[in-house]
């Protein structure tokens, strides 16, 4: 055969991907579409993979699910941490419109965004850079809300405020919150910009786990480009090579999580089919974090076409 496994020895390839991603094993992750949501014995009991018709349906339900939550919360007068990601956003309006539907007021919600760009020691662009994550949250998301999200109940990961998100939200547990992680799966299978090269400096998943954060984070060359395809317009010097973000401990001791999976183009092409059948199917190992969602309870929403059939297509 001619494929990736037999002709990567002595390319540019050979080194490039994590050292502890099994191949063979990520491409038997892969099923017929039929397939996709056969429980695992690996996945929590309350974890469901939801299937969305299109796009349109992917942020509708999404947001309803975020907006269901935010009102659960309020109802029960507790407060409500959510830790966000900039990616996917389309679900956002629906958020917003829902909240604005139902009158919902979002004075218990404090918001974690998950990561910003950065530069190598942690500082960031500023959240008046049309290229913040800050930024795209206030244009997307907490404009649209009628009784929104306290500004000063929005953090933000810079370099001074993310080693303060563990005390914060410890604060809010306490007080009878819920942790609820919002996610998107990078190409990288990445969950906010953890990315799975850092296993090779742990020794035990027990140490990475205990890890809350990162300044600086240095990106895989493929997240980059995936920031580069998806928000900026295929731009690949504006794209920032560093990153903040959230750690395993924080992220993945999540009350409940709700992700997304909406990685379609057009003409047939997507990103993100291989990277959610490996969510799904390889396995928990700190080498895949994205594979540590399914140990929580919630809902991964996707967009019916990243089930498959993942094969080779003429365009």
């Amino acid at each position: 055969m001619v494929n990736f496994q037999d002709t990567k020895k002595g390319t540019l390839l050979e080194n490039f991907y994590p050292a502890g991603w099994d191949f063979e094993r990520i491409d038997k992750c892969v099923g017929v579409p039929e397939t996709v949501l056969e429980r695992q014995p690996d996945w929590n009991q309350d974890y469901t993979p939801v299937l969305c018709g299109d796009l349109t349906e992917f942020e509708v339900k999404m947001g309803h699910e975020i907006a269901f939550k935010i009102r659960e919360a309020g109802e029960q007068g507790l407060p409500l941490a959510l830790i966000l990601p900039a990616g996917p956003m389309g679900m956002y309006k629906w958020t917003a419109y829902f909240l604005n539907e139902w009158g919902t007021g979002c004075s218990h919600v404090t918001t974690f965004n998950m990561d910003e760009y950065a530069d190598a020691e942690g500082n960031t662009i500023g959240g008046g850079n049309k290229a913040s994550f800050e930024y795209a949250m206030a244009t997307h998301f907490f404009n649209y809300i009628k009784k929104s999200i306290p500004k000063n109940q929005r953090n933000f990961a810079d370099k001074d405020n993310l080693p303060r998100y563990e005390e914060k939200i410890k604060k809010i547990r306490s007080a009878g919150g819920r942790l609820i992680l919002i996610y998107g799966i990078g190409r990288m299978c990445h969950i906010a910009f953890w990315e799975p090269t850092f296993a090779a400096e742990f020794k035990t998943e027990a140490e990475w786990m205990a890890v809350p954060y990162r300044l600086g984070a240095k990106l895989h060359p493929l997240t980059v480009e995936q920031n580069a395809l998806t928000s900026f317009k295929s731009r690949t010097p504006l794209v920032p090579a560093t990153a903040n973000t959230l750690g395993p401990k924080i992220l993945f001791s999540a009350d409940y999580a709700i992700g997304g999976c909406d990685g379609v183009l057009s003409r047939g092409m997507q990103w993100q089919g291989l990277s959610f059948w490996m969510t799904l199917r390889y396995g928990k190992t700190p080498w895949v974090p994205s594979t540590y969602t399914t140990t929580l309870p919630g809902k991964l929403f996707f967009v019916k076409e990243l089930a498959g059939p993942l094969e080779p297509e003429c365009n």
